[in-house]
Order: C-alpha cells, then sequence, then structure tokens
C-alpha cells in the first residue's frame, strides 16, 4: 500500500481519537467511529463535551465524516484504535474495549489492510491479544492478509499547548514495510516529527514506562510530603529550595489519577508478573500513591479534632471531582478516595465542580455536584483540583464559605502556605 492509498478510519472518538480524527480530517478522508450514538450526533452538531476540541476546530476537518454504523468501515484500509484501556476493580488490565474494536474491524477487514493501535497496553498485547481476535473474526492471516502497527498516544487532556500536532509521535509496524508506511501516515499531521521504533514491542514497551516513570516519581514526593508533615516542615518550601539545583525533577506531592499515570503501570506490572518477575518499585510507588486519598482525610479529621469541631456529622466541601485542573475528565480520579473516606467518618460531603457534566459525575461515581456551594455552611473545605475559577476566586472568597469556625486544606498549592490551614 502507498501513502496516497490510504482510506483512514479512526476507531473511538474520545480524549484521544476525536483530536486525532480532526488533525487528519484536515488533509484527507477520514471516517471517526464510535459506537456511543449520542457522541456521534454531538460531534455532527459541532460540540465536543470533552472540550478537546473546539467548534471551529471541527468545522475545519472538513474531509471528517462521523458514524457509529460498524459496517461503514469496510470503506477503509487502515483503521486507527484510540479505545480505552482501563483496569478493573482488582487492578488487572481490562482489555474489553481494545477485544471489541479489533473484533468490530476483524469483521470488515480485507487483504492488505492495516491496523494500528493506539490504547496503551504491556509489551506484547497487540500481537498477543490483538491479532488473534483479527485472524478469528477476518479469516485472515497476520503479515500475509493483513498488518499492524503500534503508535502510542501522548494526548494530555486539557493541555492547550501539548496538543496532538506538536507532540512528538513513536510510531511501528509489524514488518518494515508496514513500519515505513505508518510512520509516512503520521507525518502528515505530526509537526513535531516521529520516532521510528524497531519493533511493536518496543513502541508499547515506551508507552508504558513513560506514565510509569512519573508515577514512581510523585510516589517519591508523596513520601517525603508524609516525613516532612511529622517533621512539621512545609513541603512545598523544600521543594522549592531543592528545586534550585539545575538537575532536581519539579515533580509536586498530590492525587495520583487519570486515565494515564495511575492506570499504565498496572499494565507493565502484570505483564512482568506473568513472566515471573514481581516487581517492588513500581507497585511500592502504586500502593502509595493510592493510599493519599486516606492520607489526606485523615489529616483533615485531626485538624479538626484538634480546633473541637465535630466530625461525626460535620459537613465537608470538596472543591473539584476531575482528575485535574481546567478539565472535564473524570477517568480514574482519585478525588472520589477522598469523597468516599470522609463518609466512612459519616461526613456530609458537598463536591463541587464547575468543569464537570452533573450526570457524568452520577453515572461515574454517583455522586451529585452541588450547582454552588453555600456561604458559611462548611465545617472543612478540600481544595482538591486547581481549577482557574477556584484560583480566581481568593483564599477570602473560599473561606467565605465555611463557618466562622472552619479548617481548609489546600491539596494543590493553590493558595498562598499562610492562606490555608493545611497542605500536602
Amino acid at each position: 500500500m502507498q501513502i496516497q492509498d490510504v482510506k483512514l478510519a479512526v476507531i473511538g472518538l474520545g480524549y484521544v481519537g476525536l483530536p486525532l480524527a480532526v488533525e487528519f480530517g484536515k488533509k484527507r478522508s477520514v471516517l471517526g467511529f464510535d459506537i456511543n450514538g449520542r457522541r456521534i450526533a454531538e460531534l455532527k452538531g459541532g460540540r465536543d463535551h470533552t472540550l478537546e476540541i473546539s467548534t471551529e476546530e471541527l468545522a475545519e476537518a472538513t474531509h471528517l465524516q462521523f458514524s457509529s454504523e460498524g459496517e461503514q468501515l469496510a470503506q477503509a484500509n487502515v483503521f486507527i484504535v484510540t479505545v480505552p484501556t482501563p483496569i478493573d476493580e482488582f487492578k488487572k488490565p481490562d482489555l474489553t474495549p481494545l477485544v471489541r474494536a479489533s473484533e468490530t474491524i476483524g469483521r470488515v477487514l480485507k487483504r492488505g489492510d492495516v491496523v494500528i493501535y493506539e490504547s496503551t497496553v504491556y509489551p506484547g498485547a497487540t500481537e498477543e491479544e490483538c491479532v488473534p481476535v483479527l485472524e478469528r473474526m477476518s479469516g485472515l492471516r497476520f503479515n500475509e492478509d493483513f498488518f499492524a502497527g503500534y503508535s502510542p498516544e501522548r494526548i494530555n487532556p486539557g493541555d492547550k499547548e501539548h496538543r496532538v500536532a506538536n507532540i512528538k509521535k513513536v510510531t511501528s509496524g509489524s514488518t518494515p514495510e508496514i513500519a515505513d508506511l505508518v510512520d509516512d501516515i503520521y507525518k502528515e499531521i505530526i509537526v513535531a516529527g516521529t520516532h521510528k521504533a524497531p519493533s511493536i514491542r518496543v513502541a508499547e514497551a515506551a508507552k508504558v514506562i513513560e506514565n510509569t516513570q512519573r508515577d514512581v516519581n510523585i510516589a517519591l514526593i508523596n513520601e517525603l510530603a508524609l516525613i516532612f508533615n511529622k517533621l512539621g516542615i512545609d513541603t512545598e518550601a523544600v521543594l522549592k529550595a531543592a528545586g534550585t539545583k539545575w538537575n532536581f525533577l519539579p515533580f509536586r506531592p498530590g492525587l495520583v489519577g487519570g486515565h494515564c499515570i495511575g492506570v499504565d503501570p498496572y499494565y507493565l506490572t502484570h505483564k512482568a508478573q506473568a513472566i515471573g518477575y514481581h516487581p517492588e518499585i513500581i507497585l511500592a510507588g502504586r500502593r502509595l500513591n493510592d493510599s493519599m486519598g486516606s492520607y489526606v482525610v485523615s489529616q483533615l479529621v485531626k485538624a479538626m479534632t484538634k480546633r473541637c469541631i465535630q466530625v461525626q456529622g460535620s459537613k465537608v466541601l470538596v472543591m473539584g471531582l476531575a482528575f485535574k485542573e481546567n478539565c472535564p475528565d473524570l477517568r480514574n480520579t482519585r478525588v472520589v478516595d477522598i469523597v468516599r473516606e470522609l463518609g466512612e467518618y459519616s461526613i456530609d460531603v458537598d463536591v463541587y465542580d464547575p468543569w464537570v457534566g452533573a450526570e457524568e459525575a452520577v453515572h461515574e461515581y454517583d455522586i451529585k455536584l452541588v450547582e454552588q456551594p453555600a456561604a458559611g455552611g462548611y465545617d472543612a473545605i478540600i481544595l482538591a483540583v486547581g481549577h482557574k475559577q477556584f484560583l480566581e476566586m481568593g483564599a477570602k472568597a473560599i473561606r467565605a464559605l465555611g463557618k466562622p469556625e472552619h479548617v481548609l486544606y489546600d491539596l494543590k498549592y493553590s493558595l498562598a502556605v499562610e492562606e490555608s490551614d493545611l497542605r500536602l
């Protein structure tokens, strides 16, 4: 297949797939496919509820069409899969969306077609898990009748500076010729350039360690915060001082959620354990980061008790539910750990987040958001996410939401040190 013969389809139009489809849709004919009919209707109407793509950007993708009808995929010969790869309740990889997407493609797969996966997986998953599904559904043989590629996504939700076109792209293919084709396809839209990995497994491994490295680094800083809190030392002051050295990495303590950092390490550790190796540092970092919600609540309860604020039956406001600032993304948000832990103390919790859709909060976590917090109504306030609206409020307006005697916990270092009662 030559680059001019490529007929492209993007399967999965979420935070990863839509920006990719839009970029390609500015240059060539693309079919954007998603099984969610409501999502397709929304995009046809020129709206993206994830806020990754504006109405104007959607209009610029003049060659992009949308569909939720699987048979329409038959018109494509190169398929890019951008579906989620979450973990289940036991912290094990859940490849169900990936398998179902592969089944959908397998039904229309033809000789000479290429399937490129972008979803985060463990090394070997593309060829060990996805390719057999394609073979079973199509009756075709891998690397004889059809081919595969892997080009890991690097989308950062809510980031308007680092976007799909200006983030360097790792590419790979199941044969040298397909690797060249995959690389050429992405070069059409990636102005930052590409890096062609020597194999699909190398590209898969590169993706999964990017966020594992960040996770371990944040775990170290979280542990340092626990130590400094016991010593009565302000963690941010320590990090600012250490940060004056040129090679000190600027990580900050906090909750570790989202679709990548809090998930990807489990894909790597799953594969490591499957081959008989028990990872220690990675899993230790995961345990520590997953425990931070409970730690935050324990610190808050201690502070309330010292001020003689009745904990049981108290009212606490949690400001922010999204996994990061200025973004409606709720995937794997660890703010829910705080909300649930507060409930264990029989505390009445209000959650306020102007970025998050109320229906989605109920659907994903059974959390009913408050439209506007009541002034003077809270025994404690946790500033959990650094949304710009919260920063613009400032400490005085945030404290006005509390009762005359209350505790303000600044989880994100959004306020000056003297403006809050607690910080990580």
